[in-house]
């Protein structure tokens, strides 16, 4: 959905007040180190899709809470906002921050990986007529040898 400046701080103020309400006026401990990601408020502003994220542990739980205590969020959202509807609240978890966290712990462990298997200074010559000379010797044992065994 394209999303215009209005439309952008319409998100932003709902997701704001939610963030709120959550922190300062919900009293359910499930509910706690729950962090609003986003909001997504319709055209009409009669629906509002909230983004939540959480531990991954508690995910069923929140979801819980968010479903018992969601009108009781709505009416002190709509005494906030002085929209002319109090939108529909649909709690969504948003699995991008999970996602996030096992791209970052892959690419630390590739990094790892790459710097284990990396060649270490001693490994490689300082320079590289060093190296071709080096490499040039081997093939000539190679041959030679190569030579002897016929």
């Amino acid at each position: 959905m394209k999303q215009g400046s209005s439309n952008r701080k319409v998100n932003e103020q709902a997701r704001e007040v939610i963030a709120s309400i959550l922190l300062f006026e919900i009293s359910d401990p499930r509910l706690e180190l729950v962090t609003i990601t986003g909001c997504e408020v319709s055209y009409d502003r009669s629906v509002c899709n909230v983004f939540y994220t959480t531990e991954p542990e508690r995910y069923d739980d929140v979801a819980a809470a968010f479903q018992k205590a969601a009108g009781r969020i709505r009416s002190l959202m709509a005494r906030k906002l002085s929209w002319r509807v109090a939108p529909e609240l649909r709690f969504l978890l948003d699995t991008s921050v999970d996602q996030a966290e096992r791209i970052a712990s892959a690419l630390a462990a590739d990094a790892h990986r790459s710097a284990v298997a990396a060649p270490t200074d001693s490994d490689v010559p300082a320079d590289a007529d060093a190296f071709a000379a080096e490499r040039a010797q081997e093939q000539a044992e190679e041959r030679s040898q190569d030579g002897e065994g016929a």
